[in-house]
């Protein structure tokens, strides 16, 4: 999971980009970067940590240009991080080029292979985001040879190709020197991607970004979602193009974008993430009618923050009041995305704190949106029994994650899911809770979808084992574990940044 935004406007980008980000900080905390692009010249800044850490006065001065992308990290193949990996990459040749990728690749170390035999490119890191990107860039040199020219037609032709090759969820924001932003989905979805324009004076700027919350923010109008498999051309101009590149498509967007990694206020595919966490708990509270049609609850409680439209509306429909019984430090990482199973135990006490009077005497239902390795969920059911709760439930708005995803969200190894090897009862044995009730799989599919019924398909493979891309194996998952088990300790460097003023290769050989 990372955030990516693009920019086309009449003025200065620099920043529209930095807002943008900081508003899709959740989405990544490992890295922010940006390029600006003006009279054919890139300029980029990234580096390691949050937006506000990673750019300065000085660094803004030097973003120049009425176009640009923007990026934040969030690490898919483990815990170590290197600051090389900082996005957007960069490549100059055939043109300069440049890109920030959401997802993750499921066939990057064939295609690192096909890069060094066939296409005669180096890949200089381990992400696969250098290696989409030197994709793009074989691709755009092939098209232009094929076709004579370097147009729109020869971009759209190579993310075409780049469909063709390349396997799993990206989501993407480039530049080409001298054509604009690019912005592409994969032909299934499962990374979101968004489309808005404003209107300043008699120019028509646009913004390409994760989430549509980065749009109401910088003040540009929903116009609707990049499709699964289409790519969007906008000229340093304004002038917008789209085009359908796939030759198939099957609209499935990641369903834990819905369950936990949006933000509330944002809409993603026609279907609003605030609304759909408010089903979710209507859809909870029906089943906890169901199993628990006997149990004596005196209070609802979420686990801020992601859970609370879900409790909420759980408390509502059952008749039972809602509380906060828990304060949240904001000034430490989520602890879902920090490395290491030691800190992020160590973590959740630093994070969270109770009210105690909201627990003393009560039996509580405490809401989350999901338990992915029960660590924080063992930590908050055994602080609500010292903050005097006599008995303590626990309700998930997900059902149980018993599968890796392998789609740009960095979930654990399948020992280290709480749910892998255990049945309902084994966990909530585990965690140390009175009872145990875990959202439906097919309840939470028809909760998200209420929003927007011509979405049939979702992808829920860390909930069902299911791999919408068809090429998922079981050695493959094995050799992802494998990574992680070996992989080192993040990065240590407090702050590796990178300041380039890149001139692209057609400039240079002109």
């Amino acid at each position: 999971m990372c955030g990516i935004i693009g920019v086309v406007a009449s003025g200065p980008v620099n920043q529209l980009l930095y807002d943008g980000l900081l508003v899709l900080q959740h989405r990544g905390q490992d890295a922010a970067g940006i390029v600006t692009e003006e009279s054919s010249r890139f300029y980029m800044h990234k580096g390691s940590g949050l937006v506000r850490d990673v750019f300065r006065t000085r660094n803004m001065r030097n973003l120049q240009g009425n176009v640009g992308i923007g990026h934040v990290r969030y690490p898919t193949a483990g815990s170590a991080f290197n600051p090389a990996e900082a996005q957007p990459f960069y490549v100059n040749s055939p043109f300069g080029i440049t890109l920030a990728h959401n997802g993750n690749l499921t066939n990057s170390e064939a295609l690192k292979q096909e890069m060094f035999q066939t296409d005669l490119r180096h890949i200089n890191t381990n992400s696969d985001s250098e290696v989409l990107l030197n994709v793009l860039a074989h691709e755009l040199h092939d098209a232009m040879r094929s076709l004579g020219r370097f147009d729109s037609d020869a971009i759209f032709r190579a993310v075409a190709q780049v469909h063709r090759r390349c396997r799993g969820a990206y989501a993407v924001v480039a530049m080409i020197s001298g054509f604009g932003l690019l912005a592409f989905r994969d032909p299934y979805g499962i990374r979101p991607l968004i489309v808005g324009r404003q209107t300043v004076g008699n120019t028509t700027e646009w913004l390409v970004a994760s989430e549509s919350v980065a749009l109401d923010t910088l003040g540009f109008k929903l116009l609707r979602d990049v499709e699964p498999g289409e790519a969007v051309l906008i000229d340093p101009q304004g002038k917008f193009e789209s085009r359908q590149c796939a030759k198939r498509t099957l609209h499935a967007p990641c369903l834990f974008e819905f369950v936990y990694l949006a933000r509330p206020d944002s809409i993603i595919d026609g279907i609003s993430v605030y609304e759909s966490r408010l089903r979710m708990g209507e859809r909870l509270a029906e089943k906890i009618r169901r199993v628990m049609p006997h149990s004596a609850i005196d209070v609802v409680i979420p686990i801020p923050d992601s859970s609370r439209p879900a409790a909420m509306q759980l408390a509502h429909v059952l008749g039972l009041p809602y509380r906060e019984g828990f304060v949240k430090n904001r000034y430490i990482g989520r602890t879902f995305i920090m490395p290491g199973q030691s800190v992020r135990k160590r973590s959740v006490r630093q994070k969270l704190n109770t009210i105690a009077q909201e627990f003393s005497g009560k039996n509580v239902l405490l809401v989350d949106d999901s338990i992915v390795r029960g660590t924080t969920s063992r930590e908050i059911v055994q602080m609500a029994r010292e903050s005097g709760a006599r008995k303590v439930y626990f309700a998930s708005a997900a059902p149980p994650v018993r599968f890796a995803n392998v789609y740009g969200i960095d979930m654990p190894t399948r020992q280290e899911l709480i749910a892998s090897q255990r049945s309902d009862a084994e966990i909530c044995a585990e965690i140390g809770a009175d009872a145990l009730i875990y959202q439906d799989l097919e309840s939470l599919k028809a909760a998200v979808a209420a929003s927007n019924p011509s979405i049939s398909h979702f992808e829920s493979s860390c909930f069902d084992g299911y791999y919408v891309t068809g090429d998922v194996t079981r050695a493959y998952l094995d050799g992802v574990e494998s990574n992680r088990l070996v992989g080192g300790d993040a990065y240590d460097e407090e702050s590796a940044q990178l300041d380039l003023n890149l001139v692209p290769a057609s400039e240079e050989s002109a």
